[in-house]
């Protein structure tokens, strides 16, 4: 565990029931970004925080932020939420609220998380119990907040997390408001944190937070220790037989596997499925309480692999993901470091391979640019490779669209109402 500091977690002044929730949750020493973020945070101070995913980033700001709550004395006739966090999608919001029942079940503080996909109407009501910790999405808090089932008036902690992500997902403008409709920037305490700290992140720092530290973390060190990666040279169709290959050999536990198209999942399935392989799949499709049942059948074992588009990418923590499996290189770079940021979390090691086939390795020189390395290259030896048996159906390969014919034929309408029109021309 050779990214975990010498700092004992217990070393820092907590209450006993946060300290309670530290021991139970399993964590013993501060992550770097931990022994660089509580001393700030727990001063009170705001910070603009530089962090991977996987770093121990959110246990930062819940542990500071609970903190905060407990030492001080909640607000008269409260009607909305005292600790607010935003997180770009649900499936960061959804793993923000679990880190936080773990860290907070001593604490007799409330939370709640609230997201789309699932029952609106109950979201709605159990935000009329005024949780202590609300944790959402930009789009559902506001929408919340405008038809008056929260306020954001009392908060007292905003945590704004992978503010990057809100930029390339168009979330700014819902930024911008969540924190115009919270108290003045120095009636609360705020902290925010970005894979980059670039700068229209700072920007948003300097404009909204109070004198905020900024902190970083080996940032000339994009992607997290403890990944070993590998890249394979290999043509589309030789993909599927080098997979199966390679799962064969290994016959690794937890699996990520990503890709660029929800087809291509789907198809993915279907083979591994019918060669032996439990494994589920992960897109943009997907309902949400779906979602929820495939990311439990995974974390538990009933799954071996997860096939998942970029919508896994970011905000999900599984203990003890050993692989992840580039099928597809991503077309953003930064997808690279996120995809493979899902193994060797909290101290662990895991393996993260890479496929570059015809039309996915235009991305390598972006990725390898913005890691910058290389990532090392291996040749697969023929026997690695393994057809699939039974003659399932494999993922199909990428086809570009049929040119149009220069003269379309006219639909049926059309050709009937023209040949109307040139009957009475005739008739004439």
């Amino acid at each position: 565990m050779s990214h975990l500091s010498a700092t004992a977690l217990e070393s820092y002044d907590l209450p006993d029931s946060v300290r309670e929730g530290i021991r139970e949750a399993g964590f013993v020493f501060a992550t770097p970004i931990q022994e660089k973020v509580l001393p700030i945070a727990l001063s009170g101070r705001d910070v603009a925080g530089q962090a991977q995913t996987g770093t121990g980033k959110t246990a930062a700001f819940l542990i500071s932020g609970m903190t905060r709550l407990l030492r001080q004395d909640p607000p008269a006739h409260r009607r909305g939420p005292r600790f607010l966090a935003v997180a770009p999608t649900r499936e960061l919001a959804l793993q923000i609220r679990q880190d936080a029942e773990k860290l907070g079940a001593h604490t007799g503080l409330s939370l709640l998380a609230v997201f789309g996909g699932v029952d609106y109407r109950k979201q709605r009501d159990s935000l009329r119990e005024h949780p202590d910790l609300l944790i959402g999405t930009p789009g559902r808090l506001l929408d919340y907040e405008g038809q008056g089932a929260t306020t954001f008036r009392d908060v007292e902690v905003l945590v704004i997390d992978e503010a990057d992500r809100m930029f390339d997902m168009g979330f700014i403008r819902d930024l911008r408001k969540i924190f115009r409709k919270c108290p003045p920037y120095d009636r609360r305490q705020s902290m925010l944190f970005s894979a980059t700290l670039s700068p229209r992140v700072m920007e948003l720092a300097y404009e909204h937070m109070n004198d905020a530290v900024r902190v970083e973390v080996e940032p000339e060190r994009v992607t997290a220790r403890g990944i070993r990666e590998a890249l394979y040279h290999v043509p589309s169709h030789e993909k599927l037989p080098l997979l199966l290959g390679l799962l064969q050999r290994d016959r690794w536990e937890r699996t990520l596997i990503f890709v660029n198209r929800k087809t291509t999942a789907a198809d993915l399935v279907t083979t591994l499925s019918a060669n032996g392989y439990p494994v589920s799949a992960l897109a943009g499709n997907v309902k949400q309480q779906r979602r929820m049942k495939i990311l439990a059948d995974f974390k538990e074992g009933k799954a071996s692999a997860l096939i998942a588009t970029d919508v896994a990418s970011r905000g999900l923590h599984i203990d003890g993901v050993t692989h992840v499996i580039n099928y597809d290189l991503p077309q953003d770079a930064e997808d690279y470091v996120h995809r493979i940021g899902r193994t060797a979390r909290a101290g662990a090691e895991g393996d993260a391979i890479s496929f570059a086939d015809e039309e996915y390795v235009f991305s390598l020189d972006a990725i390898e640019k913005l890691i910058g390395r290389k990532i090392p290259a291996e040749v697969a030896d023929p026997s690695l490779y393994r057809h699939p048996e039974g003659r399932p159906r494999g993922p199909r390969p990428h086809r570009p669209p049929l040119a149009r014919a220069p003269h379309p034929p006219k639909k049926k309408a059309e050709a009937e109402m023209s040949y109307g029109r040139s009957k009475r021309r005739t008739r004439r």
